[in-house]
């Protein structure tokens, strides 16, 4: 359930993308914000105020279904959201909410690389995660963290190359609403593949 309440923002984001006239100064959600637009890129503002209130509402409704907290990720999610879609709204400006998924991977990259630094047992962040689930050896546990750093550094030249670099990022709305989470998922069913053998039990 959490998983698909974390889509719909994304869902609500491409379907304003798509269907916004880019130079449509007058849509009802900029008035609402009381934002004058900007010159060609509305469609990407209509999306950015329609994902913040959409990650507003769906983040609350988390924070409460999980006992009055939500987990790192969702704070930082959610807080360089409204961070960076929020200097977008106000400068009219579509780079920062493009720059804003590029730099969370970056963050989650180096939290994979660094987490060892911050505990005593030097225990990588991907053991705390599948350690219930997984059995492996030092060596194998480090190369799976180096793995899953690697994932999101290559995610975030990816989410750069969309945004900044190939046709002027013409194709950034789909990646940053399908395309990621394709090559995520992609690298989440080939590691269980490969790891399919050091599951502690058949469940």
């Amino acid at each position: 359930m959490k998983a698909l309440l974390d889509f719909i923002p994304l869902i609500i984001f491409f379907y304003f993308y798509k269907t916004v006239d880019p130079s449509n100064t007058h849509h009802p959600l900029l008035a609402l914000i009381g934002s004058a637009g900007g010159k060609d890129n509305n469609n990407i503002l209509v999306a950015t105020a329609a994902l913040i209130i959409s990650m507003l509402v769906v983040y609350t409704a988390l924070f409460i279904s999980q006992k009055f907290r939500l987990e790192k990720q969702q704070w930082l999610i959610l807080f360089m959201t409204v961070v960076f879609g929020g200097v977008t709204l106000m400068l009219n400006d579509d780079f920062y909410i493009k720059l804003k998924a590029a730099l969370l991977n970056l963050l989650f990259a180096g939290a994979f690389l660094l987490s060892p630094l911050f505990n005593k047992e030097r225990t990588p962040l991907i053991k705390r995660m599948f350690g219930p689930v997984l059995e492996l050896s030092v060596q194998g546990w480090r190369k799976l963290n180096y793995a899953w750093a690697g994932m999101f550094f290559v995610m975030c030249s990816l989410h750069v190359f969309f945004a900044f670099i190939f046709m002027n990022g013409k194709y950034w709305g789909e990646f940053t609403s399908f395309g990621d989470m394709l090559v995520m998922f992609s690298f989440i069913i080939g590691q269980f593949i490969l790891l399919r053998k050091h599951f502690k039990s058949d469940n």
